[in-house]
C-alpha cells in the first residue's frame, strides 16, 4: 500500500485541505487565504467536497432533507464523488502546478462517516491509497455546541443529518484522535482575523507559502 500512496501523493502543485465541524468557520478562511496568495502572485484554485457532481448533488440533498440512507450507501456516494473530483479538478490542477484549496476532502468522511458507524480506519487508509495525500490540512477546532450555535444562527437550512450535537461531539473526537504529519490543528474559537492570522503563519511555516 506504501507505494501506491507515494505514487499518488507526487506532484507539482500543493494541495491545501481546509477541514473541521459545521461552523468552524472554514469557508470564510478559505476565502480569505486564497485572496491573500493571489494577491501574493500565486496561482490559486479553490474547490469543495461534495462537488456540485451528480454524486454531490445527491449528497446534499439527502443532509437538507434527513432522508433515511444508509451509512453505506452515504459512504458509496462520499467516495464516487471524490473520485470524479480528483479526477477533474485535484489531478490536473496539481499537475499544472498550482496551488489548490480545497474545503473538506477525505478526512471529513473519515470522521463524519465513522461517527455513523462506518470503520473510520479503513475509510482513511483506503483513502490515502488512492487519493493525492495533502500537503497541509488545516483542521479547524471548536467545541460541537458552539459550532452548531454558529451555524443555527447564519440564518441557513440546517442539515439535519450531519448537524446535529450528538453526531457533531462524535465527530469532533474522531477528529481529535486523527495523527497524521499533514495535519496542522487550528483554534477556530477566536474571531475571524485571529484564525486568519494563524492560517496564514501556519501555511507560511509548512509549506513556504508565499
Amino acid at each position: 500500500m506504501s507505494g501506491s500512496v507515494h505514487a499518488v501523493s507526487v506532484n507539482r502543485g500543493k494541495l491545501i485541505v481546509f477541514e473541521g465541524l459545521d461552523g468552524c468557520g472554514k469557508t470564510t478562511q478559505i476565502e480569505r487565504l486564497a485572496a491573500s496568495l493571489r494577491a501574493a502572485g500565486c496561482d490559486v484554485v479553490t474547490t469543495r467536497e461534495p462537488t456540485d457532481g451528480e454524486f454531490g448533488r445527491r449528497i446534499r440533498a439527502a443532509a437538507r432533507s434527513g432522508a433515511g440512507v444508509s451509512r453505506e450507501d452515504e459512504l458509496d456516494w462520499f467516495v464516487a464523488d471524490r473520485r470524479a473530483h480528483a479526477a477533474a479538478v485535484l489531478r490536473p490542477q496539481l499537475a499544472a502546478g498550482r496551488l489548490v484549496l480545497s474545503d473538506r476532502y477525505y478526512l471529513s468522511t473519515v470522521a463524519y462517516q465513522g461517527a455513523r458507524g462506518c470503520d473510520a480506519a479503513r475509510i482513511l487508509a483506503e483513502s490515502e491509497a488512492e487519493f493525492p495525500i495533502p500537503d497541509l490540512v488545516l483542521l479547524f477546532e471548536i467545541d460541537p455546541a458552539e459550532g452548531l450555535s454558529r451555524v443555527r444562527s447564519r440564518g441557513n437550512d440546517v442539515e439535519l443529518r450531519f448537524e446535529q450535537l450528538e453526531l457533531l461531539s462524535a465527530v469532533a473526537e474522531i477528529f481529535r484522535g486523527l495523527d497524521r504529519p499533514y495535519i496542522a490543528r487550528i483554534d477556530a474559537s477566536g474571531p475571524p482575523e485571529t484564525v486568519e492570522r494563524a492560517v496564514a503563519e501556519c501555511v507560511r511555516a509548512r509549506l513556504g507559502i508565499p
